[in-house]
């Protein structure tokens, strides 16, 4: 076995391959677009670049073919934390090997080991958590749009590996064909009357500068309690904005103010795996027309709830059920889309969990973010 490092086009193609040549008998495998994973790798395309390093391998046998591939990075901004230096590993394939897996493993922890880093975790992505982000483990259907996709026993390599659970991620579906749970509409409406200085605004791509500073006014105060959190800033938010612009629907994209202050959002997403499956990751010019075709013929039937959050101070006032209930009654009237993923929840966030609960969502998908302690 050989491993190398990539750098020349030929180098890139091949970690593309990797994938492509692993899941060619699984019928549920989207192919990521090649896109998405190399804007992961360009530091001209992701901002994240600007604070951190990353670097990927790929793996051949003796024959010279494609049988593994791992990337590994570290985020300056988030790699100090207590008494600990945290790296990452991502974007991992490997066939089905314990010796082609340890070879992957051990190269990518040489490279965080040269850059100090004592704890890793993986895999993640060299970027935020809302896409290629854990490891899957239940639910072995085919993924929503930047959900992490992968052969069952890669978790027996994470694991033979020395990788530890740190957090489950919890995902959660449910069906608008029966329409919404009438408790949750009649909190949602209650929530509506009692609040008159509410105020709700649907996302308005021609505005993206506004949003993202609201965006950013919301986030950076909601997820600040939680472990090695590190503000986002708003060349992130805009680059992010900009990427689902072609694909967004401005109703499933909705922000709460009170008394005009931004205090809650709710981010959806159509499916756009739905389309993407028969593109094999080529976004070529022929594809292109095929997606804005397809788009607009109602194919795609699902919606992916990426994120939600609000400010501290506005958690206990049901903003999030109104946000919710607003872009569902958007689904229900204007889509044909009915099933909805909500996506993904960690085990340390309660209030949530209580959200899904209450929408009469039931378990659909588990993930895993692994740590390993080098030393």
């Amino acid at each position: 076995m050989q491993i190398k490092e990539v750098n020349n086009t030929k180098d890139k193609q091949a970690f593309l391959d990797v994938a492509r040549q692993l899941y060619k008998n699984d019928p549920e495998w989207v192919c990521p677009l090649d896109n998405d994973i190399e804007a992961v790798f360009n530091a001209q395309r992701n901002t994240f670049y600007q604070h951190g390093e990353a670097i990927r391998w790929i793996l051949t046998n003796d024959q010279g073919q494609l049988i593994g591939r791992i990337s590994a990075f570290i985020n300056e901004k988030k790699a100090n934390y207590q008494d600990k230096r945290i790296g990452g590993v991502g974007f991992y394939e490997c066939i089905h090997n314990d010796e082609a897996s340890k070879i992957l493993f051990d190269t990518a922890n040489v490279w965080l080991k040269e850059r100090k880093v004592t704890t890793v975790d993986g895999p993640i992505n060299f970027g935020e958590n809302d896409q290629y982000w854990g490891l899957l483990v239940e639910g072995y259907t085919q993924p929503t749009y930047g959900m992490a996709y992968n052969h069952p026993y890669y978790q027996k390599q994470f694991e033979a590996n020395g990788y530890k659970v740190k957090m489950e991620q919890m995902t959660n579906e449910f069906s608008l064909e029966n329409g919404l749970s009438p408790r949750f509409v009649k909190i949602a409406e209650y929530v509506m009357k009692r609040r008159p200085n509410l105020s709700i605004k649907q996302f308005d791509p021609s505005k993206i500068d506004s949003f993202a500073k609201d965006f950013i006014n919301i986030y950076n105060d909601a997820w600040a309690e939680f472990e090695n959190f590190t503000p986002i800033k708003k060349d992130y938010v805009v680059e992010t904005f900009n990427k689902i612009k072609p694909v967004v629907d401005p109703g499933l994209v909705q922000f709460a103010y009170m008394d005009d202050e931004p205090a809650a959002f709710v981010m959806c997403l159509p499916d756009v795996n739905q389309i993407f499956k028969k593109f094999n990751g080529k976004l070529t010019l022929w594809n292109k027309l095929r997606f804005l075709y397809l788009k607009k013929t109602n194919f795609i039937t699902r919606v992916r709830v990426v994120v939600m959050g609000s400010k501290p101070k506005y958690q206990n006032m049901g903003l999030e059920s109104v946000l919710t209930y607003k872009c569902f009654q958007h689904v229900m009237k204007n889509t044909n889309m009915r099933e909805i993923e909500l996506s993904w929840v960690g085990d340390f966030n309660e209030k949530m969990q209580a959200i899904h609960k209450g929408l009469g969502a039931t378990p659909s998908k588990k993930h895993i973010t692994y740590r390993l302690e080098l030393n």
